[in-house]
């Protein structure tokens, strides 16, 4: 074995904390530019950026494409959840549906694989303190046993935000993920204890909160459920 300086490792973490620090900056953020869908539904609008008026407030469409072409709702403005988008939006100019749930899915995808992984630093970062624990004591378990989790996200189908709340400056915001994943969990020995190689569809349903007032841009990870 070689007694030099662990150079690939070095690069890994510098890859794995410019991610964390990608989705910080995006998840939630709004740059002032938005490209309009299409007409044809097809993605976005080829002519590039337009100047949004924040003076005018608005919900996007209803339902557009993402990059990785999972299909996204957003709720009518008119209705009770679309409103309170709204509210949201009131306080934090830089909020936008569309971009919050691009940001969701890359937040959803790191956060499946560094749970897989063991990888705590990278959930520190995303989750509350509450959903942290959980998370930790689940994975402090399976080392215990020595068991491996592999969890691949195969495919995003839908996306759909949910649920939303504003109490003074703090929002909860809820999606609705649906997802074709591989989970698989092995002993010890090698044999499976849970899980399947199987792709499986799976819907998830995570809240994520922020003090729309705090300098740090991070919508946290603050409660999970599966349907």
């Amino acid at each position: 074995m070689s007694g030099g300086f662990p150079v690939d490792l070095i690069l890994f973490a510098m890859i794995a904390a410019f991610l964390v620090l990608r989705l910080r900056s995006v998840l939630g953020r709004r740059t002032g530019f938005e490209r309009p869908p299409r007409e044809d539904g097809k993605g976005y609008d080829p002519r590039g950026p337009r100047p949004v008026d924040n003076d005018q407030p608005q919900l996007p469409p209803a339902t557009v494409a993402t990059a990785s072409q999972a299909r996204v709702s957003v709720p009518d403005p008119r209705s009770p959840v679309g409103q309170v988008l709204m509210r949201i939006r009131g306080v934090d100019p830089g909020f936008e549906p569309n971009a919050f749930l691009a940001g969701a899915e890359g937040a959803f995808r790191m956060i499946v694989d560094a749970f897989a992984r063991g990888d705590r630093q990278t959930l520190r970062a995303l989750l509350s303190d509450d959903t942290y624990a959980g998370f930790e004591g689940e994975i402090t378990r399976r080392e215990g046993e020595g068991e491996t989790q592999r969890s691949e996200v195969r495919a995003m189908q839908d996306m759909a935000l949910e649920a939303a709340d504003l109490r003074g400056t703090v929002a909860d915001v809820t999606v609705r993920f649906v997802s074709d994943q591989v989970n698989l969990t092995t002993a010890r020995d090698g044999s499976i204890a849970a899980g399947a190689e199987a792709v499986t569809e799976l819907t998830d349903v995570w809240t994520f909160q922020r003090d729309l007032k705090n300098p740090d841009p991070t919508w946290r990870l603050v409660a999970t459920r599966s349907v």
